[in-house]
């Protein structure tokens, strides 16, 4: 069963169609990537599916209830985490858990029992009665996250969780993110970071024009613009072309070499064509500055996917 499901979604604001038939199915307890360039209509999908905005027409469910005629229901099983921080700077990190526990109906002694066991669960507590204006933003972004999470609820919508953390910040926020899926919440994750997708999401949607163009993992999704690629790095610029059409030659296929760099890259056909390479590169003569082996990157599948998907 999906916990949540969007069927043919459809959304426009005067001449502009936000939503254009949007599809999304998700289990429970994972963590789903949502991604697509500014103006996809990313922002509007999470919105419509936190009942935030009414559609022109589809249906969506959410933890079971329909978002269009239960939206009551709805907005009780779901947390949503927009990109700026909902936590009060002057208040300490328990104050606000416990002050959102109220306005979420929950008793003073029950507000504070999830507010400590929150803290504890995301790492604050030994800052729990610090103000939050002296939080780093990893941390305040780990508040905020907590403060979504109160009732548990069965989905958590996350939109740019990370924009503007250090590297330090953002890895407490991943860890944050991880430990609520692992818990049974299912997250959907918006993101404009590729490496953070990969990092978190089971599986990844690309968003283009209103409409998904691409589902999969994040290594399905690589698989489907070439596999592994080596990259051959010559220490003269004069040699690189003489390289590129032996190696050429010997490995039955023609690479794509770049002066600036130095370096002509191949497609293989797995990682045991590798030593291919290497045999070619020996029979040659040629010692190379360095010789790289890697996989697409989600980074080129986005490229790739909304580069050459034309607009309705």
């Amino acid at each position: 069963m999906h916990t949540l499901a969007a069927e043919g979604l459809r959304k426009r604001y005067g001449d502009l169609s936000a939503l254009d038939g949007f599809d999304l199915h998700i289990p429970s307890g994972v963590i789903h990537g949502l991604l697509g360039p500014n103006g996809a209509g990313k922002t509007t999908a999470v919105k419509a599916l936190a009942t935030l905005i009414d559609l022109d027409a589809g249906s969506a469910t959410v933890a079971g209830f329909d978002v269009r005629t239960q939206a009551a229901q709805v907005r009780r099983r779901i947390g949503l985490i927009g990109q700026n921080a909902a936590v009060d700077e002057v208040l300490g990190g328990r104050q606000n858990l416990v002050m959102f526990g109220r306005l979420y109906g929950l008793g003073k002694s029950g507000a504070r029992a999830r507010a400590d066991e929150l803290l504890e669960i995301f790492g604050l507590a030994g800052a729990a009665d610090r103000a939050v204006s002296t939080y780093s933003g990893g941390m305040r972004r780990r508040l905020d996250i907590a403060a979504g999470l109160i009732l548990t609820p069965a989905v958590l919508f996350l939109d740019e969780p990370t924009t503007g953390l250090d590297p330090r910040a953002r890895n407490e926020v991943w860890a944050a993110v991880r430990e609520t899926a692992a818990r049974g919440t299912t997250v959907l994750l918006t993101t404009q970071y590729l490496d953070e997708a990969d990092q978190l999401a089971s599986e990844i949607s690309v968003m283009n024009h209103g409409r998904i163009i691409a589902n999969g993992t994040p290594e399905a999704l690589k698989r489907q613009i070439g596999g592994d690629r080596v990259t051959v790095t010559v220490g003269l610029r004069d040699d690189l072309h003489d390289v590129a059409h032996q190696l050429s030659a010997a490995l039955g296929e023609d690479g794509v070499t770049d002066d600036d760099t130095r370096t002509v890259t191949f497609e293989l056909a797995g990682v045991t064509a590798l030593a291919g390479v290497v045999r070619a590169l020996d029979e040659l003569a040629v010692t190379p500055e360095d010789l790289l082996l890697r996989r697409p990157t989600l980074d080129e599948v986005f490229l790739t996917l909304t580069e050459k998907e034309p607009a309705r």
